[in-house]
């Protein structure tokens, strides 16, 4: 199994969800099978007690799990169905931790956020993480894990922490990571120094980004000057820095992606074409890019067009979009 955690710095809200699903779907047209995970640092159990204005509408799964938007995203990007299990919340592991030191699982320890919190919450990864989530009902191939919140937090530090053991539990080339940064556009200048703040941030908490991924909120894309500068200073090379500026649709961020060569970096990085992948499933993974395309096609005239329409997405999905 292969892990890609995409965790964020700077501010929330920046994209995480879209970038961590883009880049499944990228995977997913390779043949591979994909699954996502996604951890909510807040101590609900789970989203559907929160109102609306303060986190954001709930997705219900077809379990009936009640779970942030972003697992909305996983299953509409990589066709798959998830259970309540894929939304990992602070309140879930501490009840799971607390009910075990009831039951006397812990034999008498001390119980403490390091080892037991983190390692429940890594134990809990690899177990969800082999569910199957798609038609061929197989176990999948690679799991996507998204940390929610921001680095640095506090509600957040048990989950970095499981994740910097987490690296060295599966093997440095079963694990790789997608920070992702906010690069803020002052009267056209890209500044860096926000970015550089949250990757030194991270580096301190013994996690190494593998790629920096720059959210820049203007139509203008990240500039190479902007990217030699990162590159300089968060100990990436250049090819390790992508750039997503704002674009007219959220589907057509997997190409942004594939431009940049993300895929072949985490080929790389993961020896990904040393799993095993059948004829059907590469076909299919061919398909499905084919298809991406033209629906992101679709969305571009509509949006020159200004109208209303209802359009079919690869999995015959109703997306109704004012353009």
């Amino acid at each position: 199994m292969k892990y890609i955690l995409v965790s964020g710095g700077v501010v929330s809200g920046i994209g995480k969800g879209v970038i961590a699903s883009s880049t499944g779907l990228l995977l997913k047209t390779t043949g591979l099978k994909v699954t996502s995970i996604k951890i909510d640092p807040y101590m609900n159990i789970d989203a559907g007690t929160m109102r609306p204005q303060e986190h954001g509408e709930v997705y219900v799964l077809n379990d009936g799990g009640e779970v942030d938007l972003d697992l909305g995203n996983y299953e509409r990007y990589l066709d798959v169905t998830l259970s309540r299990d894929h939304n990992i919340t602070t309140g879930k592991i501490y009840k799971e931790v607390i009910e075990k030191e009831r039951r006397g699982d812990y034999l008498g320890k001390t119980v403490q956020i390091v080892p037991h919190v983190t390692t429940g919450i890594q134990d809990w990864i690899e177990r969800v993480a082999k569910l199957p989530v798609d038609d061929t009902n197989e176990e999948p191939d690679i799991c996507i894990i998204e940390l929610g919140g921001t680095v640095g937090d506090i509600e957040s530090a048990p989950f970095v922490e499981a994740m910097r053991q987490f690296q060295f539990r599966v093997g440095h080339g079963n694990f790789a990571l997608i920070h992702v940064s906010l690069v803020p556009d002052m009267h056209g200048e890209q500044k860096t120094k926000p970015t550089q703040a949250t990757v030194r941030d991270l580096r301190g908490l013994g996690l190494m980004p593998d790629l920096v991924t720059c959210r820049v909120l203007v139509r203008k894309p990240l500039s190479i000057e902007t990217k030699r500068k990162i590159s300089m200073f968060c100990h990436v090379a250049e090819e390790q820095v992508i750039g997503i500026h704002d674009v007219s649709s959220v589907y057509h961020v997997p190409l942004l992606l594939q431009e940049q060569g993300i895929i072949s970096f985490l080929q790389r990085k993961l020896d990904l074409k040393s799993i095993y992948l059948s004829k059907e499933l590469m076909d299919r993974g061919s398909r499905l890019m084919v298809r991406w395309k033209e629906m992101t096609d679709v969305i571009g005239y509509v949006q020159s067009s200004g109208i209303l329409v209802t359009n079919k997405s690869p999995y015959q999905e109703k997306i109704i979009t004012w353009m």
